[in-house]
């Protein structure tokens, strides 16, 4: 795979702002935290590395304690064309400022020591590493080119999935097309729901901040 695709240099940014304290590292985290998705495809476990990548998953996690990923999608499916089956979902927020916290610290691989293998868990960004939010992709097969390298300072793998990867498999082999630039011809026609994301370890820190989302209209119940 080519870095063609890359990773949501499509995504519209809204601004960077220093990160919030929910963003910074704490000790109380435990070494990893899963995380169940529920989503209207079936249920994905992730288990986040908050020991070598503390600031991506605090980030992540500020999210999930906030309910922020309730009700938000995986809706983009980039496949390989060199190796079939491989690839990569992505799913999030998307562009939703309702949702939006301050952006997380990078933490690129060349300073975790992680690296984009199959079933990574790894944070999306715009044109700067540093205006990530909370729009992530879930890898089939490994991408090594989304690890740091000469030139570029890749992308923050933090995680792995550890239950669930048929789920994802399964998303990755939907229908695509429309999206422009990095993500043309990679859009599910049809978005998989995310219906709740929960933490299942350490103890819920949420942010605070206003759930403005929530004067939404109610999604369609037919996904």
């Amino acid at each position: 795979m080519k870095p063609s695709i890359a990773i949501a240099v499509a995504l519209v940014a809204f601004g960077s702002a220093p990160p919030s304290a929910s963003a910074r590292p704490t000790a109380m985290e435990p070494a990893t935290v899963r995380v169940r998705l529920e989503t209207s495809a079936g249920v994905i476990m992730l288990a986040l590395d908050a020991k070598r990548a503390p600031k991506t998953v605090a980030g992540f996690m500020a999210y999930v304690d906030d309910g922020r990923l309730d009700g938000t999608e995986f809706y983009r499916s980039s496949r390989s064309k060199a190796a079939p089956g491989q690839g990569f979902i992505q799913g999030g927020i998307g562009t939703n400022p309702r949702r939006k916290l301050p952006a997380t610290p990078f933490e690129g691989t060349d300073k975790t020591g992680l690296s984009h293998v199959d079933a990574t868990v790894s944070m999306a960004h715009g044109d700067s590493a540093d205006i990530a939010t909370c729009n992530f992709t879930l890898l089939v097969g490994p991408l090594p080119w989304l690890d740091a390298r000469p030139g570029s300072p890749g992308y923050a793998a933090f995680g792995k999935v550890i239950g669930g990867m048929p789920v994802v498999k399964t998303i990755l082999a939907q229908p695509t097309g429309g999206g422009t630039g990095a993500m043309r011809g990679q859009m599910l026609f049809k978005p998989i729901l995310i219906k709740r994301a929960v933490r299942l370890d350490g103890v819920a820190k949420p942010t605070g901040r206003p759930k403005t989302w929530l004067m939404e209209l109610p999604r369609r119940k037919d996904r």
